[in-house]
């Protein structure tokens, strides 16, 4: 089943090759796209906000997510879709100011136009798609079953990474994100 947030903006499928981004912004000053992680085993894509509960939330789980696959061939990535004419506290400031408070130690990126979230379709923010080598989608969904990071009892997210890089199948391609709004305009 495929999931849209418009009729018009469909979930990216699994097993589907991403549409590649090139040029966005982030919190380190410079343009990052497909092409400066093209030797990475797995891409793992976050759409996330700066004012989401849930995304903050998540920010040590990022960090020890991007330590635990460092040189493993795994690259993390953050991409902020959200609006700031809608949202001020999404602006590219604000991102700056949460990658540092948070620690990310990964690229941010602001999706300007929100191109990369029409394409590939996400529900909300927080929302992960995991993809390999050949770019494509092997995983999309939660990055695991619980907001508080003591209740969690399933690593979906991170099982599927384990899973691409042992070169298996995933054995939970989709889960339900779960987060705040993204809205695509």
């Amino acid at each position: 089943m495929q999931i849209a947030i418009e009729e018009d903006h469909p979930l990216l499928a699994i097993g589907e090759v991403a549409s590649p981004f090139e040029g966005l912004l982030g919190t380190d000053g410079r343009r990052h796209g497909f092409s400066d992680y093209a030797a990475a085993d797995v891409l793992v894509v976050i759409f996330s906000s700066n004012r989401c509960p849930t995304a903050k939330a998540y920010a040590s789980r990022l960090r020890a997510l991007q330590a635990d696959f460092e040189g493993r061939g795994v690259q993390l990535l953050l991409l902020n879709s959200n609006d700031p004419h809608l949202y001020p506290d999404e602006s590219l400031g604000g991102m700056v100011e949460r990658a540092a408070a948070d620690g990310y130690t990964f690229p941010y990126l602001v999706d300007e136009e929100q191109r990369v979230a029409r394409a590939w379709g996400p529900t909300c923010t927080f929302h992960a798609f995991v993809l390999d080598r050949d770019r494509r989608l092997r995983y999309e969904g939660r990055f695991d079953n619980a907001r508080l990071e003591e209740r969690v009892t399933s690593h979906d997210l991170r099982n599927a990474v384990e899973e691409v890089l042992a070169g298996r199948e995933v054995t939970v391609t989709q889960t339900r994100a779960f987060g705040c709004s993204l809205d695509i305009v």
